[in-house]
């Protein structure tokens, strides 16, 4: 029989379409799923291992739908240039660092967030990554990390024609070959997309060739779209077209794959994203920090656009995102009362849909046959908690207090704040730090 874990006593918020809180409820797992549902008094049974949640929230674990791994060693570096504008954004720092990262690299920068990811109760993370110098092997070495710490992460490599053909060269192929691992495999906590840079460093025979092999091995597309007013005046310079229209000639858009950013788009482009089915998902804070401008989350989701939310690395607190993600739209419309239901539907409701679909099974609610995928935190309402002020609980209480436990696949990661996963945080930390120093170096 496989291992059961029962977790009682709690307060069960649902989230997802079906959202509900039970209270006086308790859940059972078994063999990563979410086996039953239902009152205290209904489990009478042995299990195996056994949590009291009295005084607890059981939510479902965050999903993560735009990362990047490898931007760990660029906490704290200096010797960047001052950059006036996203191109040099991209030149001074982040060209510039995953050019000298080295597989090694790779794998600490992954774990060290994966480790932090467990901590913020992110279960779920689909990752872009590039490392041109360590092209060969690299999702692998984020995929060894991923497994170690037992969360789950869709990965692609980031090709891109900027260093060269062969380096665009090896990003095809190491897509290929992992997406190809990743489908006959039988590792639930792993995935893959195809991964491309951004239509601006992309020619049209390295687009042309990715879809070619995406499409062989029915792959989605997971890239950067129109994130700064600069890829579309490129765009329109080069090729006489916006960028949306370019990636659909190609057929790089559809329902498994991911734009991300989409800040500068017009309504045809909108048309085409929704028309292919194409996700696209919102990053605020990156998008304010680099001064980009704020993706107008009511128009794409009026277009009747799936937009689920990532952190394009600026945090793995999917919370803290998601509080970002309203005030800016507060901003954008100048309207302080809009746009409650349109972001906390990209977390709670599009996020789940966006990893069910890849992962072939249904991930982010809390409900009977999904993945048992559950966070925990300590919480005494000062006000009722009902399904009609759960949300505002969430956003404006809930996201203030600190994960207690991380289950994933109905293995316990952490509890009571302590990691349970076969690491040790502080060597690792030792670790990184003497990487980044010699990375630093090169840089």
């Amino acid at each position: 029989m496989a291992e059961s874990l029962l977790i009682k006593y709690g307060t069960i918020i649902t989230l997802g379409d079906n959202l509900c809180v039970l209270k006086d409820h308790a859940l059972l797992t078994e063999d990563g799923l979410i086996k039953k549902i239902g009152r205290n008094n209904d489990f009478t049974d042995t299990y195996d291992r056994v949590i009291d949640a009295s005084g607890k929230v059981v939510m479902p674990g965050m999903i993560n739908a735009h990362m990047h791994f490898y931007s760990t060693f660029a906490r704290g570096l200096s010797k960047a240039k001052p950059a006036r504008n996203f191109n040099e954004v991209l030149q001074n720092l982040w060209w510039r660092l995953d050019k000298v990262l080295t597989l090694d690299d790779c794998y600490i920068s992954a774990l060290i967030i994966l480790i932090e990811a467990i901590k913020n109760g992110t279960t779920t993370l689909i990752d872009h990554h590039a490392s041109p110098g360590a092209v060969a092997g690299s999702l692998e070495k984020i995929a060894q990390a991923v497994r170690q710490t037992g969360l789950r992460a869709c990965l692609c490599y980031e090709t891109s024609d900027r260093d060269g053909e062969e380096i665009a060269r090896q990003g095809l192929q190491e897509n290929t070959g992992f997406i190809r691992r990743s489908n006959e495999g039988q590792d639930d906590h792993i995935r893959a997309l195809f991964g491309l840079h951004a239509a601006f460093t992309l020619s049209d025979a390295t687009l042309k060739e990715a879809s070619r092999l995406g499409c062989d091995l029915k792959a989605g597309f997971h890239l950067h779209v129109a994130e700064a007013l600069s890829d579309q005046q490129y765009s329109e310079d080069n090729f006489n077209m916006r960028v949306v229209e370019r990636l659909h000639k190609f057929g790089i858009l559809g329902p498994q794959s991911i734009a991300a950013h989409c800040v500068h788009l017009n309504d045809h482009e909108r048309q085409i994203l929704a028309e292919t089915d194409t996700t696209v998902v919102h990053n605020p804070q990156s998008n304010l920090n680099n001064a980009v401008g704020i993706m107008d989350l009511m128009k794409l989701s009026g277009s009747g656009i799936r937009v689920g939310l990532g952190t394009d690395a600026m945090t793995v607190n999917m919370t803290e995102e998601l509080r970002t993600a309203l005030w800016a739209q507060h901003l954008l419309q100048k309207n302080p009362t809009i746009g409650f239901q349109q972001v906390t539907s990209t977390l709670f409701q599009n996020n789940p849909t966006i990893a069910s679909r890849i992962w072939g099974f249904n991930i982010g609610n809390i409900a009977e046959g999904y993945a048992a995928d559950l966070i925990l935190k300590k919480y005494l309402p000062p006000t009722p908690l009902d399904d009609d002020s759960v949300l505002g609980h969430i956003v404006y209480g809930l996201s203030q207090v600190p994960v207690d436990t991380t289950i994933v696949a109905g293995s316990v990661l952490m509890e009571d704040r302590k990691l349970l996963i076969n690491v040790d945080e502080a060597e690792i930390a030792a670790e990184a730090r003497s990487l980044t120093q010699s990375l630093w170096d090169r840089f």
